[in-house]
């Protein structure tokens, strides 16, 4: 059941995560657009999503896109590399339909997959993720769609997300779990010169996996990435540009308790946050 309302001016673009990743996305989106109108929501009660099974992620994906609708966001942005794995396609094929052929719901893997090539010589790149992103094969089928001569090389990395959440990814053992998971990754790919964070907990970690790398190897995180290719779609899309509103305001949700979210949250989004909780 939807516990919160919004009124019937304010129609905002919804930014949904699992948690508290999305809001590295999030941020680089209101800087990219900042008079837009932006409601964020995070499902901290049932994360994290990496290890859940598809159909799941995909339950959940849609309950919380719903519940964007309810609000008047007729546009939501998954920024979230396991709910754009597990649901998106779905969701997009199978529901909107009937939710609302005017709404549409995008996720991070194809704009990252559609740039990914103007980083990469080698045409070798390697991919961190999530269990759940990883065994999707997202990354490799869509890179491959556009772009069939890249040899993509993926990984997960299991230990990240909770590191992170625990606030424990400035420790020794952090270290160690993130040496090891680079290190198996360049052992069956050594001649790679990007290494995309398919994750959007883990730009939180670029300086440890940065001293873990050779110097050559550029690391991409999704948040300007995303942030661009959602102007780009706007000014493509002025249909659905026109819809939504602009005054600045940023919301925040979680369906967990919101002050364990407020307290984590600032440290991905770069700035205080205070959420109300909803019930999906």
């Amino acid at each position: 059941m939807f516990m919160q309302t919004a009124t019937n001016s304010r129609s905002p673009i919804g930014i949904f995560d699992s948690g508290y990743g999305g809001l590295t996305v999030f941020r680089a989106i209101a800087n990219a657009l900042p008079e837009y109108d932006f409601i964020y929501l995070g499902d901290n009660a049932r994360a994290p999503y990496g290890n859940r099974a598809f159909g799941t992620v995909y339950e959940y994906t849609l309950q919380s896109v719903a519940w964007f609708f309810s609000m008047h966001c007729p546009l939501v942005i998954l920024a979230c590399n396991t709910a754009s794995a597990k649901a998106l396609r779905t969701i997009q094929q199978n529901n909107l339909p009937a939710m609302g052929g005017d709404k549409r719901v995008l996720g991070v893997i194809r704009p990252t997959a559609e740039v990914i090539d103007s980083y990469t010589q080698s045409k070798q790149i390697g991919v961190l993720g999530t269990k759940g992103t990883i065994l999707s094969g997202s990354y490799e089928m869509e890179i491959h769609k556009l772009y069939p001569e890249i040899k993509v090389f993926t990984h997960a990395c299991p230990m990240w997300v909770p590191l992170i959440e625990n606030n424990e990814y400035h420790t020794a053992g952090a270290d160690y779990f993130i040496k090891k998971d680079i290190d198996e990754l360049l052992a069956k790919a050594p001649e790679i010169d990007t290494l995309l964070l398919a994750c959007t907990h883990y730009p939180l970690l670029m300086e440890k996996i940065k001293r873990f790398l050779p110097d050559h190897i550029k690391v991409i995180s999704q948040g300007e990435i995303v942030a661009h290719s959602l102007s780009d779609y706007l000014k493509r899309h002025p249909e659905m540009d026109k819809r939504i509103s602009r005054n600045g305001e940023r919301q925040f949700f979680t369906t967990d308790d919101t002050a364990d979210f407020n307290a984590h949250a600032g440290m991905f989004f770069g700035e205080k946050v205070v959420a109300s909780q909803v019930h999906l």
